[in-house]
């Protein structure tokens, strides 16, 4: 059982690409709110860089409990990644200037990493669900 959860496990991290859109859901309150965004895989690690004053950044300060949902596609068939995590706000200035630099989509709206505007969020997944592409049964995995 290890090793099957291990190549899942593998299979799953392997979904992952520098940049992919997801949906991202966070709580308003007691109101889930779901919305696109580019979800960053860098250094193992998973981000989404927005907008200072963007709801999403309130929601996670009042409530970090977040999910994302990746759709899959291998071929002709679908397929779903859904990751429970904890986000966090990121304060270190050298991962900000690391993915700033990295990532082109940045630079067209904050003009360096220490622009005031710009925030980025981490994601540390606690669960996956996930849905191989060209099955109908999801599988959870802890992260």
């Amino acid at each position: 059982m290890e090793k099957a959860n291990s190549e899942l496990k593998k299979e799953i991290s392997s979904s992952f690409v520098e940049q992919q859109n997801v949906y991202l859901a966070t709580a308003n309150r007691d109101q889930p709110k779901v919305r696109p965004v580019t979800l960053i895989h860098a250094k193992n690690r998973l981000f989404v860089a927005t907008s200072t004053n963007d709801a999403k950044v309130k929601q996670i300060v009042q409530n970090p409990k977040t999910e994302f949902c990746l759709l899959l596609e291998k071929g002709e068939a679908k397929g779903t990644l859904r990751a429970e995590c904890m986000a966090t706000i990121v304060k270190d200035t050298k991962i900000k200037s690391e993915l700033h630099e990295k990532i082109p989509f940045m630079k067209e709206f904050w003009k360096t990493p220490s622009d005031p505007a710009y925030t980025l969020i981490e994601f540390q997944p606690s669960t996956f669900e996930y849905m191989k592409p060209g099955t109908m049964a999801a599988v959870k995995v802890k992260a």
